[in-house]
């Protein structure tokens, strides 16, 4: 019975000396074991950054007007635009905290929209910043809310402006809501999916003859762009710290 009990201590100690410990464990001066993890275990920070390209779906109305103590062409008409798409894109930098909630700084591109006829070349590009909110639900859905403010800027070119290009910067609020989707692609990169609504004013558009520069408040040709509201679709990669 002695050799038996001699033998099962022999295999003990064997058996614990040609045991591996894990990879996350290893011994310290004591010769206990000390836990230490790999990078997927680590807390991420919480801070974040990524980029979406966007198709737009924009909508306004140009309100032509003409100086009725003028002599001015007839062709002008009002033109009313309605999902027009165009190519867009954002990049963008935020922060999760209270771990359902986001706030994030968007600085984006709502694209080029041009629109030519016999008698007049026209074109709308939107620039824009936004300050937006998040809540994500743990299923990745996601709602949110954003202000800012966007730099519209539209272009007239008319036969009868002798060729020269009429540009118009514009400064407008603009405020959105968004419903989205967020999937881990892997411990780092998460694929974001989003469509928002948002509008803005417009902007107010002059052209006026060389004559009339020093007659105030007179103007040959005059374009007011009407409310805009913009449907986005976007997909886009955001990087979690």
């Amino acid at each position: 019975m002695k050799r038996f009990v001699s033998l099962l201590v022999l295999l003990g100690f064997t058996a614990t000396g040609a045991y591996a410990a894990p990879s996350y464990l290893t011994r310290d001066s004591s010769g206990g074991y000390r836990v230490t993890y790999d990078y997927t275990d680590k807390a991420k920070t919480g801070w974040y950054i990524g980029g979406r390209a966007d198709l737009n779906f924009l909508n306004w109305e140009n309100k032509y007007s003409l100086d009725d103590a003028l002599t001015a062409p007839e062709e002008f008409s009002n033109d009313k635009f309605s999902f027009e798409p165009v190519f867009g894109g954002s990049v963008f930098g935020g922060r999760r905290f209270a771990y359902f909630w986001r706030a994030e700084l968007e600085a984006g591109y709502m694209g080029y929209f041009e629109d030519k006829d016999a008698s007049t070349d026209f074109s709308l590009q939107i620039p824009y910043v936004m300050l937006n909110g998040y809540y994500d639900f743990i299923n990745g859905i996601y709602v949110g809310a954003g202000i800012g403010a966007a730099m519209p800027i539209s272009t007239i070119d008319t036969i009868y402006s002798n060729g020269h290009e009429r540009k118009e910067y514009g400064f407008a609020p603009v405020a959105g809501v968004m419903l989205g989707y967020s999937h881990e692609l892997d411990y780092n990169l998460v694929l974001d999916i989003r469509y928002r609504l948002s509008g803005m004013t417009g902007l107010e558009q002059t052209i006026s003859d060389i004559e009339l520069r020093d007659q105030p408040g007179t103007y040959w040709f005059r374009n007011k762009i009407d409310f805009i509201l913009d449907n986005s679709i976007s997909i886009g990669i955001r990087y979690e710290f």
